[in-house]
């Protein structure tokens, strides 16, 4: 780009250079561990450890949203990604849950990666804002979380 141009490339956030660092520390602490099985029980308590420490009403949802889906989808194995708890299938993440803290967003989000088997059509969401967790919710996200690993 000229520096004549009218945009200037205004580089990471403070956040998104933080979620990277998060995710550079994820990769050094998983490959440190021994076992599979190690590594399994090590990533599903940094999981939890990351939504304790989430502030209210972020934690409240991310405990729901972790309970749906290691309940519906027991074929994902939890990870950290990028600072965010994540369920993963043979190492690829399928689906995370982004705290609105950590992003100073409105809201928290259910994201899905393309490994989710969430096709319909030519066009699809692969995101759905969260403001609270009802029954109705944890509804759509197990029926959700089934379908991405089916």
């Amino acid at each position: 780009m000229s520096s004549t141009g009218s945009s200037a490339f205004e580089g990471f956030t403070d956040e998104e250079r933080a979620a990277m660092k998060d995710h550079a520390r994820e990769l050094k602490t998983a490959a440190r561990r021994s076992s599979r099985a190690d590594k399994a029980a090590e990533a599903e308590r940094d999981v939890l450890a990351k939504i304790a420490a989430m502030q209210d009403p972020d934690r409240i949802m991310a405990e729901r949203v972790h309970a749906v889906v290691t309940a519906n989808a027991p074929v994902l194995a939890a990870k950290l990604w990028y600072g965010m708890p994540a369920y993963a299938l043979d190492g690829k993440v399928v689906c995370f849950f982004q705290s609105a803290e950590k992003f100073k967003a409105r809201y928290a989000t259910l994201g899905f990666s393309d490994q989710a088997k969430l096709d319909d059509g030519p066009m699809w969401a692969a995101a759905f804002a969260l403001t609270e967790v009802t029954p109705e919710v944890e509804a759509r996200i197990a029926e959700l979380v089934k379908r991405a690993v089916s």
